[in-house]
């Protein structure tokens, strides 16, 4: 209770507008990204005065994205989505590359150039959401696996540095991919079948 009430004003704003974000997705509504710049952007600042500066990157990364995913749903609403698919061996190699290299070259950059003294746990954290992210932008049903990794180490991180309302947050993205897994798995299965009967 006591971290509650130092929690900042900044951070209420942040993850607040972040239940907005994943509220407005799951309804499939375009105001998730207006939410989600205006979250990410209060985030990188209350990520960097806690001095969790591979997470303060990790979300540029998500303010870019959010950007881009905002025109793009403006100018192909209308168009298929990609169809959710398993990850092949190429795109396996890329990922753990992803992590693996990621997260040496993070935590190499917050030891030697920054005042972080979480670099090897805050690195981890970053370079595997930046895999799940990009197995994301794919479509790839193993994204929610390499998102919960980050969010399982990120949550006792965020703790640490007294960030226990975005450590919630965490926790409730957490919850989120789990039932995300498990929800695109269903829609596989679905695909999977309907590919069937269009070949018979």
């Amino acid at each position: 209770m006591e971290q509650v009430s130092l929690t900042t004003a900044w951070e209420w704003a942040a993850v607040l507008l972040g239940v907005a974000e994943v509220l407005l997705a799951k309804a499939n509504n375009i105001w998730l990204y207006p939410a989600g710049i205006a979250s990410t952007f209060i985030g990188i600042y209350v990520l960097l005065m806690a001095g969790l500066y591979a997470e303060s990157a990790l979300n540029i990364y998500y303010l870019v994205m959010s950007i881009y995913g905002w025109i793009h749903w403006i100018r192909r609403r209308d168009a298929p989505p990609v169809k959710i698919s398993w990850s092949t061996r190429r795109e396996w190699i890329v990922t753990l590359v992803i992590v693996f290299a990621g997260w040496l070259i993070l935590y190499l950059l917050l030891k030697n150039f920054t005042t972080s003294n979480v670099p090897l746990w805050d690195a981890w954290v970053s370079s595997t959401a930046w895999a799940g992210m990009w197995l994301l932008a794919g479509r790839k049903i193993e994204n929610w696996i390499l998102l919960n990794i980050s969010n399982l180490f990120a949550i006792p991180l965020l703790c640490y540095k007294h960030l226990v309302m975005f450590s919630a947050l965490t926790l409730f993205l957490f919850i989120v991919a789990f039932f995300g897994f498990f929800s695109w798995l269903a829609i596989l299965r679905k695909q999977k079948g309907a590919e069937r009967l269009v070949t018979v």
